[in-house]
């Protein structure tokens, strides 16, 4: 059994909802989901991470 078997599923927040449209749209969800959020380059946890703020401020503006 390798270590995927022993972690707890945590419920998904709306970031982590967020994080996966995103990853969807790049493209690359397909590769996450096969070899985890780990196997990701450092660019495309910063272009996931720089599309997340950008969207969530646009949220917060939208909402004030």
């Amino acid at each position: 059994m390798g270590k995927k078997s022993k972690k707890k599923k945590k419920p998904l927040t709306e970031n982590d909802l967020m994080k996966i449209e995103i990853a969807r749209e790049l493209g690359i969800w397909e590769q996450i989901e096969k070899d985890g959020w780990e196997s990701m380059s450092n660019a495309a946890c910063g272009r996931i991470g720089g599309i997340m703020s950008k969207r969530l401020k646009e949220k917060k503006r939208r909402e004030e």
